[in-house]
């Protein structure tokens, strides 16, 4: 079942659900919005010939913080891992879906590729999977309204909750 905004908001007043910083016009009917973050993970293909899953390959991305006021240029077809201002707690009975903004989605920005799933008892901002799929480069700014995360109630607590 998911969580109705007043459903939301019992959740967190009980610390069942924390969402830190929390903007009270964040929370939507179903869903709560989500700011992206100042900070990017970008892949490096310049030295790194490929991407291999099996190993550890510390120098396969590098961090760029944007400066206050400035945006990050997303181009077409490229990838980076980005995270989100708030950060999430969720009890050990509830389950979060994270999604794109629609309105982003028609500009052809994707926030998740597969990590769209906020385990119970989940502590921490979340990682968003950034990539634009459009054939303009899209420009990404810190602090904007850019996913939303939809919270449900679990039938009972999870044994073995996330940590």
């Amino acid at each position: 079942m998911v969580l109705s905004d007043r459903a939301l908001r019992e959740a967190i007043a009980s610390g069942r659900l924390h969402v830190t910083p929390l903007d009270e016009t964040a929370i939507q009917p179903s869903s709560i919005d989500l700011r992206l973050g100042p900070v990017f993970q970008v892949f490096v293909n310049q030295t790194e010939t490929h991407i291999d899953p099996r190993l550890n390959q510390p120098d396969l991305t590098k961090t760029v913080k944007v400066k206050e006021g400035a945006s990050f240029v997303l181009h077409p077809g490229e990838f980076v891992l980005g995270g989100t201002v708030e950060t999430i707690q969720m009890s050990d009975d509830l389950v979060g879906r994270i999604e794109g903004k629609s309105s982003l989605g028609r500009l052809g920005l994707m926030v998740h590729s597969t990590a769209g799933y906020v385990d119970p008892g989940f502590r921490g901002s979340l990682t968003l999977e950034l990539s634009n799929h459009a054939n303009l480069p899209i420009l990404l700014w810190p602090g904007m309204r850019v996913s939303q995360l939809s919270v449900m109630q679990l039938t009972s607590p999870a044994e073995r909750p996330y940590g």
